[in-house]
């Protein structure tokens, strides 16, 4: 789980829908309008990088930046941890079969190398010795995967330094304006129901030899951001020391958010749902306000809490109709 938590950790986004971010055609077509043209840009480590052209033949380490390519019209040639990847995204599935370099904290530099790739695409969590090796077989393209103070912009930012790299202006443009559209209608529908202002609190959790940890997704968190865009604010008073805006405490850290709608998605899918399974039967789980109140809310486990804007789109709108509905 903590392996998921800080690679993941990275990163908002959103959410948009499959059918509303169109295909690869027009991203292809802005590449080839660029082609011939240089590409220099600047990543969050202050590296900076120089393409001939815009990258057509990518890796991405991380998951977040994965969604970005997709969502951008890019396939991207080499993925970290495939299936995993499938299994917790589910706004921006992959459209071809790239290969598996390996594990996000360690990929797999052999692979890599023989994928030949323009560009790679790593976060801050891969380690510098890693990106180092990277270096020399490709231009490395390292990304902020957090910032607590925002995380909604720093996702944007990301989104862009991708959309630069690949000449894909034109699909980033319209990923944002999909991903505001969606963040405006549930804003909209959390205002008519009278909830703007509410405070909510996100968590999920696990259990390991008897001991129940919670991870608290505090208002600095990137669902966290997410909430306050669309008019709510966040219950949880904790205070991230991470870029992730999350916080590992104990059951009765819960006790104290009162009677607020408590918000959640199985950090392990719906086949480990700590709340409805291990907590169902624990006594100060069932003292909870918000228990009492009918106020748990699971959302679909298929939103990956530390995606991009498709995820985060998606995101937005299941919190305004789990609260409205």
């Amino acid at each position: 789980m903590k392996k998921i938590l800080t690679l993941g950790a990275a990163a908002l986004a959103s959410a948009l829908l499959l059918t509303g971010c169109g295909t690869t055609q027009p991203a292809n077509d802005s590449a080839k309008k660029a082609e011939g043209h240089k590409v220099s840009l600047t990543d969050a480590t202050g590296h900076r990088i120089t393409l001939n052209r815009p990258a057509t033949k990518v890796v991405a380490t991380e998951w977040m930046p994965v969604e970005d390519l997709v969502t951008l019209g890019v396939d991207p040639v080499g993925v970290s941890d495939i299936k995993g990847y499938a299994r917790w995204n589910h706004s921006a599935p992959l459209r071809t079969k790239p290969s598996d370099i390996g594990t996000r904290g360690e990929p797999s530099m052999d692979t890599i190398a023989r994928l030949s790739p323009d560009l790679i695409v790593a976060t801050q969590t891969l380690s510098s010795s890693a990106v180092k090796q990277m270096r020399a077989i490709a231009p490395v393209l390292v990304l902020q995967d957090g910032d607590r103070s925002d995380q909604v912009g720093r996702m944007m930012k990301n989104l862009d330094l991708i959309a630069k790299a690949t000449g894909t202006a034109e699909q980033a443009a319209k990923a944002k304006k999909d991903f505001q559209a969606k963040v405006d209608a549930s804003r909209k529908a959390i205002t008519k129901a009278g909830l703007k202002g509410t405070k909510v609190a996100n968590a999920d959790g696990y259990k390991t030899s008897n001991q129940i940890s919670i991870r608290a997704f505090t208002g600095g968190s990137q669902v966290g951001a997410m909430n306050e865009l669309i008019g709510l604010k966040s219950a949880w008073t904790l205070k991230p020391k991470e870029n992730s805006g999350l916080v590992t405490t104990d059951v009765e850290a819960l006790t104290r958010l009162g009677n607020v709608p408590f918000l959640y998605i199985p950090w392990a899918g719906k086949e480990n749902d700590l709340f409805k399974q291990q907590m169902s039967s624990n006594s100060l789980w069932k003292t909870m306000p918000f228990v009492k109140n009918d106020k748990v809310h699971r959302l679909d486990d298929t939103i990956w809490q530390f995606g991009g804007p498709r995820s985060m789109g998606r995101y937005a709108e299941a919190v305004a109709q789990a609260l409205t509905s």
